[in-house]
């Protein structure tokens, strides 16, 4: 709902923020877009309780055109670290009410498990019921054609009901690495099958557990791998997931399809996809287990011990056929289109070993470490749908972290060459944006937003702290439309959020999605030619789309208002990156 698209007086321009709030000793900027030829030339910081001007300031230099905008201005008070709540003005033109303080991200990364809980399949927390416990029979493998096997359990993707172990593992990884990264944020609120209680293992881990089970399942046996569960014959209308039928092209009764990881090209209709190897997904199975492994290891050694075996086994899988396991379409065109492994199989490495500390491993992740220095969708407009995934790589990181100093060195210049591609598509507009508008690019700009923090932990270097922080901002607010990208966060009476996504517990029965982070705004060319999208409701952004980017707070917009599991996973570790460091003092080089 766009309540926070109301000006004082000037109806023509707007003033956009993190409706998070700020932290006092971290970088403050906020954007104003203009339609009209006023110039904007200072603003003021004003004290919402005494009407007070605390702070003034130049404006930035007029950045130009943006989006919808005639003209745009950065506003930049990081100065001013005076706790309270405020609004900026220039000229008639005023913000949204925030805040700073020290705890405006306090507890926002457990909020978002909320949504990693409601997205699990099996046993629901959310709906106090199960659904998809036959799955399934298995495709493509060396067994005979639908043979069943156990894989209940797991996370849908997204509002449809398929699960992806390249997702799945991933965000297992993020979940891990934020628990082992940033353990004080985390509370002890739910059981381990997500209803409400304590078992003295934090949120985040049991969630991160309940990802590593399921992979467990896709990962039966040394010689099989299991790639997802359905295809696009799910896409058949909404229904809840504890009342899916099951009957959707499958047959009844029988579970779902279980895709085989063959490193061959799959696609059980018109449409196939372009597999080359079994590298990529079995690369992530390899990395959630070996950090798995780590953190269960002083908790329950039996199973820290199936899981550095798992991961060994997993790791050797994508060796059998160097390459990507893309997802299997079958009645549409569209599936993830990965085109890239060695990311995979060096973070895979790295991790097996910090777990193991045999050489093998660190020398082969070093080796994949050069073959792809920099996510290649990281410089550029566009790319296919998860072409280059995950969005930025943990691996590099990790080998870091252990690396002597010359080979450190190395890895973290592989992460600043990538931010800077970022930056030079970047630093000619108000929002600092550089990130293309594709599909789900709400998670590239998550994954972008680690990077700058993983980068600056390692090297110290705070030149793109302002970057990282207008990446950040986007998600929350900072951006044409005014809007959070996160379902019910802030949680304040003012903000504006998702409200409309496009779900089938929302649209049936008008159940909250809190913490799901949405897919974000497309090229307009991009949403122009998608099939299947019908708007429901009048557009209440319509002054603020362009050919450059839309955003639609819509249920029939998939493209734009559709939360992925994954990408709330990455905001997961994000968020903790940001409440852990909400006390540091980072100050931009000048």
């Amino acid at each position: 709902m766009a309540i926070n698209n109301v000006n004082a007086n000037d109806k023509s321009a707007w003033i956009r923020i993190n409706q998070l709030g700020y932290s006092p000793v971290s970088v403050k900027v906020a954007v104003l877009g203009s339609k009209g030829n006023q110039k904007f030339k200072t603003f003021q910081l004003i004290e919402v309780s005494t009407s007070r001007i605390v702070f003034k300031s130049k404006t930035s230099k007029n950045y130009g055109a943006y989006g919808p905008f005639a003209s745009s201005y950065r506003f930049d008070f990081t100065k001013f670290k005076t706790l309270g709540t405020y609004y900026l003005k220039s000229g008639s033109t005023q913000s949204p009410e925030f805040q700073i303080s020290t705890d405006v991200y306090a507890g926002t990364s457990d909020f978002v498990l909320n949504y990693m809980r409601q997205q699990r399949s099996g046993f629901n927390p959310y709906l106090k019921d199960s659904c998809h416990t036959h799955d399934g029979y298995t495709l493509y493998g060396p067994m005979p054609e639908k043979t069943h096997v156990d894989v209940a359990g797991g996370w849908h993707d997204a509002t449809d009901y398929l699960q992806y172990a390249t997702t799945s593992a991933n965000a297992t990884y993020h979940l891990l690495a934020a628990y082992r990264d940033f353990p004080g944020v985390f509370t002890d609120k739910h059981l381990a099958n997500g209803l409400e209680g304590t078992n003295g293992m934090a949120d985040v881990a049991d969630e991160a557990k309940w990802g590593l089970d399921w992979l467990l399942k896709m990962h039966p046996r040394d010689d099989w791998m299991f790639n997802q569960i359905a295809d696009d014959r799910d896409h058949a209308g909404y229904r809840l997931p504890n009342k899916d039928s099951v009957d959707y092209g499958y047959g009844k009764g029988t579970g779902r399809p279980v895709y085989f990881i063959t490193g061959e090209i799959q696609g059980f209709k018109k449409y196939k996809n372009r597999t080359t190897g079994t590298s990529s997904t079995a690369g992530k199975f390899a990395s959630a287990f070996a950090l798995g492994s780590q953190l269960f290891s002083k908790s329950d050694q039996q199973y820290a011990e199936k899981l550095k075996l798992k991961s060994v086994s997993a790791y050797q899988y994508g060796l059998i056929k160097p390459g990507v396991s893309q997802t299997a379409p079958g009645t549409a065109p569209y599936f993830y289109e990965e085109d890239n492994w060695v990311d995979d199989m060096e973070l895979g490495a790295a991790a097996i070993y910090q777990l193991t500390h045999e050489q093998k491993y660190f020398d082969q992740a070093l080796q994949y470490s050069v073959q792809e220095k920099v996510i290649p969708w990281m410089g550029t407009d566009t790319a296919r749908h998860y072409q280059w995934y995950p969005f930025h790589n943990f691996g590099h990181y990790e080998l870091a972290e252990t690396s002597d100093p010359v080979n450190k060195a190395k890895l973290i210049s592989y992460y600043k060459e990538g931010i800077q591609k970022v930056w030079d598509k970047s630093k000619n507009n108000a929002f600092y944006r550089g990130i293309p508008f594709i599909w789900c690019s709400n998670n590239l700009t998550t994954s972008f937003a680690i990077q700058c923090v993983l980068y600056r932990k390692l090297s110290g270097d705070t030149t793109y702290i302002e970057l990282e922080q207008a990446t950040f901002d986007w998600l929350f607010g900072l951006n044409p439309w005014g809007t959070s990208m996160v379902y019910g966060l802030p949680g304040s009476a003012n903000a504006d959020t998702p409200v409309d996504p496009h779900s089938s517990l929302t649209v049936l029965q008008h159940y909250p999605l809190d913490g799901g982070l949405v897919d974000g705004p497309v090229k307009g060319s991009i949403f122009a030619n998608l099939l299947g999208i019908k708007m429901h409701e009048a557009d209440e952004y319509m002054e603020f789309q362009s050919d450059l980017a839309v955003y639609h707070d819509d249920s029939g917009d998939f493209s734009t208002n559709e939360p992925t599991m994954d990408g709330t996973a990455s905001l997961v570790y994000l968020l903790a990156a940001k409440e852990s460091q909400s006390g540091e003092v980072v100050a931009p080089k000048k």
